[in-house]
């Protein structure tokens, strides 16, 4: 599994975790799945979202990724919309897939990360 050094670890001052710090014994990684993010979730909820994606975006743009030790939990509230799969077939519970940003539909998710 790789770590991304330098990625931070949860959204500070909260409890929100963005990555994670050991991968499990079997190899097999939490799966990534989508989730739908309701417009009443609590506002604390939505600054979480916007930290992660701020941090996916300071970390690494616009290329493709490796999952790593991303946090499955944190990333599946992006999923299928601001965070897609950037290889075909995608394996949602392997440390290795790769995503990216989809920088178009994240400017609009997010307008505050990306100063629109």
């Amino acid at each position: 599994m790789e770590k991304h050094r330098g990625f931070p670890g949860r959204l500070p001052g909260t409890d929100f975790q963005f990555t994670i710090r050991r991968g499990s014994k079997d190899g097999v990684a939490t799966a990534i799945s989508e989730r739908v993010r309701y417009p009443d979730r609590k506002p604390a909820d939505r600054r979480a979202d916007a930290g992660f994606m701020l941090a996916l975006w300071n970390q690494f743009g616009d290329a493709p990724f490796v999952r790593g030790n991303l946090d499955a939990g944190r990333l599946s509230w992006l999923f299928g919309r601001e965070v897609i799969p950037a290889e075909d077939p995608f394996d949602p519970t392997s440390y290795d897939s790769l995503l990216r940003i989809d920088v178009d539909r994240a400017q609009i998710s997010f307008p505050e990360v990306f100063g629109k």
